[in-house]
């Protein structure tokens, strides 16, 4: 939805603007909401229409459904995942790098995600710890274009 409002800026911080003052306590409590929830409301429908529209292209298209597995899978663990097209073994600082996330917050998806069984740990020493996939989710590497 934050590109739609992008898209249209203008009537994004028109329907925002709802009572003269930004104070609560000079009359806004009482502002009429009617603007902001008509364009939400209409957003909501385009958004939907649009995700429709798109879901049945997809269908139309005859795309094979996503196996149950990278369904399960986060947006950062799929992009973890596309990781493993060039190489075998990942690292923390390879997923710090392509996350962006902090070196601890990292390491605590790494956890998640070997608890999860997807990742495996390939070697366990602290400084050089690697990480492979799990035989389940190896078999998906050959169509990560399609993910």
């Amino acid at each position: 939805m934050e590109e739609h409002h992008a898209h249209d800026l203008a009537s994004y911080y028109s329907s925002l603007a709802v009572h003269k003052s930004h104070n609560y306590y000079q009359g806004r409590a009482q502002a009429d909401l009617t603007a902001w929830i008509a364009y939400f409301t209409s957003l909501l429908a385009k958004v939907f229409t649009q995700a429709k529209d798109e879901a049945v292209k997809y269908a139309k298209k005859g795309v094979p459904q996503e196996p149950e597995q990278l369904r399960r899978l986060d947006h950062r663990a799929r992009i973890v995942l596309s990781l493993f097209a060039k190489k075998d073994k990942i690292t923390a600082p390879d997923v710090t790098h392509v996350l962006g996330l902090s070196r601890r917050m990292v390491r605590i998806l790494l956890q998640k995600w070997v608890k999860d069984g997807w990742l495996v740990v390939a070697n366990t020493a602290n400084r050089s710890r690697t990480y492979s996939l799990s035989a389940i989710y190896r078999q998906f590497i050959g169509n990560l274009t399609e993910i």
